[in-house]
């Protein structure tokens, strides 16, 4: 009979999408607590998108939460028995110990104020209080109507909890509802948290993201096949380990992280600009150019859309200002750059391409791709790079760009702390 069970087990249907995205999680447990918000049916597709990356998944409900969505769904969905109530061996403090995170999504307002409270009367409360007494991390996602996400007493409670070191990740405001965040930010959060923790607490942070644009008239202009991804996954992953970020970027073709200070430019000569401004108003430890701002603009353009009847003849271009030579005149922190290159696969070439701009640019880390192959780089979810410092080149294969985000961010830690 046990055979029989470890068989069904084994061939549930959730292992045949474990790790299918990317093994991220290899070796971890998350438990996911549910509760009794109408945005519930939503962590379905998380928990989902979780095993994808690896992840044993376990889910909580509070008893409330039962009524919108079944256990024997989520049993479904993460192939694990799901707790509706502790007991026995099996509670709270052994899979504690066993989980190596805990998210809390949807949080509705009664769930976040008793825990900031230390009242655990349900199961989803009892654990995150055992979570947080063995230091793991907690990552919370508010989901309410406003008024009540804009009350005193929830955002003392906020506060509370980020004072013990749980992680919440700010709903979006939309039609006066506080609603559950994106996936996407979700599922940047618990990375950042298992995986790393609080580990950039106290380090200020500058990212630069996206494509920029030159006009030649106010409809046409040159750019790139820039999204903006790898930029928007660092500013990600540092938010959630703690540093306090602000992303400067051009015309984005990916989501911004709206809980992040953002400053949005269009040509490369503003970017330059924003970001002298910004480091020279405020204290930095890194400056991480992720953007991709073209290289020319129109020697002359036009302030009326040019008609297509018109000839137009010969267009001139000219070189836009290089932004890492002009902020390395007078930022002396850590500063690291991009190298975008079209190679056809010659990694030697791309090393020593890189080499000479870490040298000639002022950079002490810069990221070199091979923006030839259409499976990675711009407006891709992946990417495989060369990580180089003065001592160091270190190759990524093929991984996501929240992957090369976190390792990127693991040098850059380290550099610092020199």
């Amino acid at each position: 009979m046990d055979e029989v069970v470890i068989l069904i087990y084994e061939y549930h249907p959730a292992n045949e999408i474990r790790g299918s995205y990317y093994d991220i999680y290899q070796g971890k447990t998350i438990v996911v607590g549910l509760t009794s918000s109408v945005a519930v049916y939503r962590c379905i597709d998380i928990i989902r998108e979780l095993i994808r990356r690896s992840a044993d998944v376990i889910a909580v409900m509070s008893k409330e939460a039962t009524k919108l969505v079944t256990p024997t769904l989520l049993e479904w969905a993460t192939g694990n028995k799901v707790y509706t109530e502790f007991g026995g061996e099996v509670g709270h403090i052994s899979l504690s110990r066993k989980a190596s995170s805990m998210l809390i999504c949807p949080a509705t307002a009664n769930t976040i104020s008793k825990i900031s409270s230390g009242i655990g009367d349900t199961s989803v409360t009892l654990l995150a209080l055992s979570m947080l007494g063995l230091g793991k991390p907690v990552i919370i996602v508010p989901a309410m109507h406003y008024n009540l996400w804009k009350s005193p007493p929830l955002e003392k409670s906020i506060n509370e909890l980020k004072g013990y070191g749980v992680t919440v990740i700010p709903p979006r405001i939309e039609e006066n509802r506080a609603k559950i965040a994106p996936i996407d930010d979700v599922l940047a959060a618990v990375e950042a948290q298992t995986l790393r923790g609080n580990d950039l607490k106290g380090l200020k942070i500058l990212v630069t993201a996206g494509p920029t644009r030159e006009f030649l008239d106010p409809i046409r202009f040159l750019t790139n096949a820039s999204s903006g991804k790898m930029g928007v996954a660092i500013a990600r992953e540092a938010y959630f380990r703690g540093a306090e970020v602000t992303l400067i970027h051009g015309p984005l073709t990916t989501s911004k992280p709206y809980y992040i200070r953002t400053k949005e430019v269009t040509t490369a000569e503003e970017m330059l600009n924003v970001v002298r401004e910004e480091l020279t108003k405020d204290s930095y430890d890194a400056l991480i150019m992720a953007a991709a701002p073209t290289d020319f603009r129109f020697r002359e353009s036009f302030k009326e859309k040019v008609s297509s009847e018109r000839e137009l003849g010969p267009l001139y271009l000219e070189l836009n200002p290089k932004i890492s030579l002009e902020i390395r005149r007078f930022f002396k922190g850590l500063m690291v750059g991009f190298s975008a290159e079209y190679v056809k696969g010659d990694k030697e070439r791309l090393r020593l391409l890189a080499i000479n701009k870490l040298k000639n640019r002022g950079f002490d880390i810069i990221v070199a791709n091979d923006v030839s192959r259409k499976d990675i780089g711009f407006a891709s979810d992946f990417n495989e790079v060369l990580i180089i410092t003065k001592n160091e080149v270190l190759e990524i294969p093929k991984a996501p760009k929240t992957v090369i985000a976190r390792i990127i961010l693991d040098k850059v830690k380290v550099m610092i702390k020199k």
